[in-house]
């Protein structure tokens, strides 16, 4: 499996009018958790960060808020950010526009957001367009560092050293809150909010809205 922990420049270059980090901060990351909410994973992540008064975002499938709409309701109580992630887990690059369009508009009935981040990461320059068009409000959130959670090859280990070996002020990185991701999303997400909070950082929310 071929991906860049860290985003590079030129990949930011070629997509631009989305959202890869940010740059005017002082000490403060952006942890995001997508493909929830999970009836027991999530919860677990939201523990963790109350540990440490963290905030996060979740970018949230469609489908999994109609189904764990407590958990969902617990994220934002909680002082988080929701962000959609499409109805149905979509690869917009497999998908024809008017359908990837129509989940995200499908998730939009249960996830209250202005945030979208395409599943993979996987869309379209088409699809990137017809979304800044239909809301200028909406802006598309993609990443800085990739944790590697979601990958069998990378061991828990590796997956905390690729977040603290390449984050930056105003890193976005990426966790997911899935029963694929878990057993090293477990292991690295409490060693990174340690980590991070002793030199002084913050873990703040994107604003959703």
């Amino acid at each position: 499996m071929f991906y860049f922990v860290k985003t590079p420049w030129w990949l930011k270059k070629l997509y631009q009018g989305v959202v890869w980090d940010y740059k005017s901060t002082h000490k403060t990351l952006y942890l995001t958790f997508d493909d929830g909410p999970h009836p027991v994973i999530t919860p677990f992540v939201l523990d963790e960060l109350d540990k440490y008064n963290a905030k996060a975002t979740f970018f949230c499938i469609g489908k999994n808020v109609k189904e764990q709409q407590q958990t969902y309701e617990r994220i934002i109580a909680d002082g988080h950010a929701v962000g959609n992630h499409t109805f149905n887990h979509l690869n917009g690059w497999k998908t024809a526009d008017d359908i990837y369009i129509n989940n995200i508009d499908e998730a939009k009935k249960h996830i209250d957001s202005a945030i979208f981040r395409p599943p993979y990461g996987k869309i379209k320059k088409s699809q990137i367009k017809k979304i800044l068009q239909s809301d200028r409000n909406t802006r598309v959130i993609m990443w800085s560092v990739l944790s590697g959670d979601f990958d069998k090859a990378v061991s828990p280990k590796q997956c905390f050293n690729n977040v603290i070996k390449n984050v930056k002020d105003g890193s976005i990185i990426v966790f997911h809150d899935s029963e694929k991701a878990f057993e090293k999303m477990a292991y690295t997400l409490p060693l990174v909010l340690k980590y991070f909070s002793e030199k002084g950082y913050v873990f703040d929310k994107i604003q959703s809205k």
